[in-house]
């Protein structure tokens, strides 16, 4: 716990004007980001009486070691550069809103030749149409089934809308009149745009329009006695009045504005947010923080709005937006608002009518939502930490192991050995921090041995990291460095891009703790217990290699498979927790999700060298013309008895590529003839579309993936 007089500025050396201000704690990671009219007024607010401040202001500043800042010219400049930093460090001292779910959105994709109808989540794209939040995706689909009468605008994905225009066939919406198959020709591209804009329109809430027009076409219609085309009509305006009913009018004059409310207690706060187009409510949204320090509603509302339309410009920010209090001060926030939208966006709270009717109602929403969170928290909190305290007790640990590690080793019959890291953290997963290895220090299976290796390259890294930054104890030996260029790989078992680094560990970074910059660092972040996916030899493997390492602060643990129980180094009997214990419970869940991590990342691997083929090997050939190649010989057979001059008549490739494609292939030997499992032929030729290779499945093709071999 550090003294905050120890890092507190000389007087006179803070400047009284408006900036953005940084605390750092001992190892450089920013851990909390705040913004000034004055920087000298609000800093000396944190160096005055520890017993003056708020709880939570009092554990940021004793955890900070140091405090710099940046002066900037006016209050707006101040908010935009707080949120850049807040969003780039990720702070774990600020205000940080918990959105419990990715809200789904009624997209519109004006960005393509034959706009699309579709949910969508995640971030927004350029060129596409959104309307919602909505709570629930079922709700979209409701509506959508209902306008695609009056709208029929194409929903398919876009191979459903190629194998159909290949095929000349339309899909069953087609058929049934909810789609204008633009796929077939029936519509041309400019009518089916138009169509996408009204639909827009209509969910924009210009509706009175569109039902005007289609009550007069009924009337017309019924006048010339075509009863038929007038019975479709009213059912088309029937449907209309159905979508429009799903949102009722809640405002008049067709006001678009948002609505935000929030409730709060002394720890923790929920925000709700009511999105209203054309009078309507088109969505809704909630939020819950913590409140890590003293802060007023007006602050928490000024958070809300920069995690709201921090991201958002145009239309997506409304005319209006209603707020139980205002930030203060209050004019360079609504600069920047209107900044974001580039018109006049007004800010402020609703007095009296409807506006101050709904605004009640959010209000509602808002306490709910901070109610049924604490609920839910008090049992996850009460769960996690009897399960934390269980492991301690269990493995005779100081304190609870608040970061767990866990270790798996997954192949298939020796090939393609890989390994997997993830992370728990307070019991929660923490998939960011999830890494790959490949085992590259031997060939063949060896569970034991591949655990070591791990285990060392790991911590061997770590230890690199603390020796890089200065944390090196005296009377300890450095370990080599690791390389520099090692690089993250993604959590979802694709494949990490880069160079690979010379001792193996191009799939292994850590980003837990931050650069000098504030930025992550590679490996700095130790464990407080490594747990294996094992028995007692992956748990001395993994012991040895931290003793190698001279580090004996980090205790580790295996859970074998078989009958559940967990191995401690040294033991010759194994720690048995009982079924019921969520602490057994936790470490299943932490070995279950290693184990699961392992076997995507090693059967995405055997997948792509399965698909490899000789076209691979040739250097700077990349996949467009390696494409066009086959697309253009129709099989890597052909292509290897053709002329530099013939493969030369692919665009794109020239007579140089074309010497080495050719050299390359002839001196790669033919690939073995590809056998047909299912009846024992041998296929002689390859199949179109190969990029090399044999097209067929290999000996185990037809047996189910856990019968194939054993993956550990």
């Amino acid at each position: 716990m550090a003294d905050p007089s120890s890092y507190r500025p000389r007087p006179g050396e803070i400047p009284d004007s408006p900036g953005v201000y940084r605390f750092r704690d001992e190892h450089r990671r920013v851990i909390y980001v705040g913004k000034a009219k004055s920087l000298r007024q609000r800093l000396a607010n944190y160096f005055q009486d520890l017993a003056n401040l708020h709880p939570r202001t009092r554990t940021m500043v004793t955890t900070a070691a140091s405090v710099e800042w940046t002066v900037v010219s006016t209050e707006v400049e101040a908010l935009q550069l707080e949120y850049s930093w807040i969003k780039e460090y990720d702070p774990r001292f600020n205000v940080k809103y918990r959105d419990d779910k990715s809200y789904p959105y009624l997209a519109v994709t004006m960005n393509e030749e034959y706009p699309r109808v579709q949910v969508m989540r995640g971030q927004k794209k350029k060129g596409v149409r959104y309307f919602g939040p909505y709570t629930h995706a079922w709700a979209i689909r409701d509506t959508v089934d209902l306008l695609l009468r009056v709208f029929p605008v194409r929903t398919c994905s876009s191979g459903v809308f190629k194998n159909a225009a290949r095929t000349g066939r339309p899909c069953l919406l087609g058929y049934i009149g909810k789609c204008s198959a633009p796929c077939v020709d029936r519509i041309s591209p400019e009518e089916h745009r138009a169509l996408a804009e009204e639909f827009c329109d209509f969910m924009a809430g210009r509706t009175g329009t569109y039902l005007r027009r289609l009550e007069k076409q009924m009337e017309l219609a019924a006048d010339d006695m075509e009863y038929e085309r007038a019975a479709r009509l009213r059912d088309d305006i029937v449907a209309l009045r159905k979508a429009m009913e799903k949102s009722a009018v809640v405002l008049a004059d067709a006001t678009d504005a948002d609505l935000i409310a929030v409730a709060e207690d002394e720890l923790e706060a929920a925000v709700q947010i009511f999105h209203v187009r054309g009078g309507r409510v088109r969505g809704q949204r909630g939020w819950v923080t913590d409140k890590v320090e003293e802060i007023t509603t007006g602050a928490l509302v000024e958070h809300a709005l920069q995690q709201l339309y921090g991201e958002e410009s145009g239309d997506a920010v409304p005319k209006e937006v209603l707020v139980p209090a205002l930030p203060e001060p209050v004019e360079p926030v609504q600069e920047w608002l209107t900044g974001r939208r580039g018109a006049n966006v007004s800010l402020r709270i609703p007095q009296r009518g409807d506006k101050k009717a709904l605004m009640e109602t959010v209000e509602r929403n808002a306490q709910q939502a901070l109610v049924l969170h604490k609920t839910k928290r008090a049992s996850d909190l009460t769960t996690r930490s009897r399960a934390l305290e269980e492991i301690a007790e269990a493995l005779d640990l100081d304190s609870a192991p608040l970061r767990i590690e866990c270790y798996d080793i997954s192949h298939l019959q020796g090939d393609d050995v890989v390994a997997s890291m993830v992370v728990f953290e307070d019991g929660l997963q923490r998939k960011g921090e999830y890494r790959r290895f490949q085992i590259k220090g031997f060939a063949g299976q060896d569970d034991v041995r591949s655990m070591h290796e791990v285990i060392t390259r790991r911590f061997r890294r770590y230890l690199a990291e603390k020796e890089r930054t200065g944390e090196w104890t005296d009377g300890e030996a450095a370990p080599a460095p690791a390389p520099a260029d090692a690089r993250p790989a993604p959590a979802d078992g694709r494949p990490a891009p880069g160079p690979a680094a010379p001792d193996g560990d191009a799939d292994v970074v850590m980003h837990s703790l931050k650069d000098d910059e504030g930025r992550p660092r590679k490996f700095a972040y130790p464990p407080q217990l490594v747990v294996v996916d094992g028995g007692q030899p992956q748990v001395a493997a993994a012991r040895r290699a931290l003793d190698e390492l001279g580090i004996d602060d980090i205790a580790v643990c295996g859970l074998a498979k078989r009958l559940e129980e967990v191995w401690v180094p040294g033991e010759d009997d194994p720690v048995v927790l009982p079924r019921t214990s969520e602490g057994l419970y936790l470490l299943q869940r932490v070995r279950d999700e290693a184990h699961r991590f392992a076997i995507t990342y090693q059967r995405a691997k055997r997948a792509k060298r399965l698909r490899s083929g000789p076209l691979d090997d040739v250097p700077g050939l990349g996949d467009t013309r390696k494409q066009a190649l086959i697309k253009h010989f129709g099989s890597v057979k052909k292509l290897r008895s053709a002329t530099i001059e013939q493969i030369q008549e692919v665009p794109g490739v020239g007579r140089k590529t074309a010497e080495t494609i050719a050299g390359f292939l002839a001196r790669a030997a033919p690939a073995a003839p590809a056998v047909n499992t299912a009846t024992g032929e041998i296929i002689d030729d390859e199949e179109p579309g190969t990029t090399g290779g044999s097209s067929a499945e290999p000996v185990t093709a037809g047996v189910p993936d856990e019968r194939r071999g054993q993956e550990t």
